[in-house]
């Protein structure tokens, strides 16, 4: 438990270090949770696809990572503000997302955010990274405070191997 706390902030932390150093360099926060605002700047369209997990079949993007919804985001809109956006990240584009192997294109689709970003949302939940995964696969978002969880193939909350809510103290919003 504080070893995921511990490593949300470190990686918030170089994520802020990388962001106001204006280094192009994609380092270990880009990676964490630069996925989702670079490709809106750089005009890539996300994928989301279906990938093999501990957890079942669950969403992931183009390159692996874990992909989360936050209960408190409802009929297809985030609810996520800018602290929460800090810690779970926003999966956005320019204009659309692309569904991947195993995903439904009938449940995908995008929503214009608070921030006027594309974010592809999967039936009624807008997608999210977390800034405590940092390689593909990991799932250390998975039932955080009891508010986010993987996305499964079917467009359901996965809420196995969550922990208990209110266990982690990470913020949800």
């Amino acid at each position: 438990m504080r070893a995921r706390i511990t490593l949300a902030a470190i990686s918030l932390t170089l994520l802020t270090l990388t962001a106001c150093s204006g280094d192009t360099d994609e380092g270990a926060a880009g990676k964490s949770a630069g996925r989702s605002t670079q490709g809106a700047a750089q005009g890539a369209d996300p994928v989301v696809k279906v990938a093999g997990s501990d957890l079942g079949d669950i969403l992931v993007d183009q390159d692996g990572r874990t992909l989360y919804a936050f209960t408190k985001d409802k009929a297809g809109q985030s609810n996520c503000d800018a602290d929460c956006i800090a810690v779970w990240p926003a999966l956005t584009g320019s204009t659309k997302v692309a569904a991947g192997p195993g995903t439904s294109k009938a449940l995908l689709a995008s929503a214009t955010n608070a921030g006027g970003a594309v974010q592809a949302v999967y039936g009624d939940w807008p997608l999210y990274y977390y800034v405590g995964d940092s390689s593909p696969g990991d799932v250390n978002g998975q039932g955080l405070d009891g508010e986010w969880f993987v996305v499964g193939a079917d467009g359901k909350l996965v809420r196995e191997g969550a922990e208990p809510a209110g266990t982690t103290g990470t913020t949800g919003q």
